[in-house]
C-alpha cells in the first residue's frame, strides 16, 4: 500500500514532527501491524527519528548542521544550495519503521521529522508498508 503526505515548509532550515499526520495516513488505510518505509523525495530535504519532546533538541541539531555545513562554502553547484543538499544526504530520504496496532511503534520520546533544508517549499512523504 502506497500513501503520501503532502508538507508545505515555512522557513529555509526547519524540522517539521511530522509523527501525527504519518499515524493518521496509517489508521485510514487500515494497516493494522507491519513494517513503514517514509521516503521522502527530494535532494534538499531528510527525515529523520530523534526526540520530540523537547523541542531544544531539534533546534540543536539544526544548529549542528549549520554550524558543520555552512550556507556559503567553496560550493560550485550553481542553484547555491550545496548546503542543503550535504545536510539532507547526511540525514537520509528515508526510514523503515514498525507499524503496531494502527500507529508507527516508536519509543516514548521518538517522533519522526521532515527535515527541511531548502524552503520554503511543499514537499511530499511518501509511505510504503508490507
Amino acid at each position: 500500500m502506497h500513501l503520501e503526505l503532502v508538507v508545505r515548509t515555512e522557513q529555509r532550515e526547519q524540522f517539521i514532527n511530522i509523527t501525527p499526520q504519518l499515524n493518521d495516513l496509517l489508521k485510514k488505510s487500515e494497516v493494522k501491524d507491519g513494517c513503514c518505509t517514509v521516503f521522502v523525495s527530494h535532494t534538499t530535504a531528510a527525515v529523520t527519528v530523534n526526540e520530540d519532546a523537547d523541542p531544544d533538541v531539534m533546534g540543536d541539531m539544526l544548529r549542528f548542521l549549520q554550524n558543520m555545513v555552512p550556507l556559503k562554502g567553496d560550493y560550485r553547484h550553481r542553484e547555491g544550495n550545496s548546503d542543503a543538499h550535504i545536510k539532507a544526504a547526511l540525514l537520509g530520504c528515508s526510514l523503515h519503521l514498525i507499524v503496531k496496532g494502527g500507529s508507527l511503534d516508536l519509543g516514548t520520546w521518538q517522533g519522526v521529522f521532515l527535515a527541511e533544508f531548502d524552503g520554503p517549499r511543499t514537499r511530499t512523504v511518501k509511505l510504503w508498508m508490507d
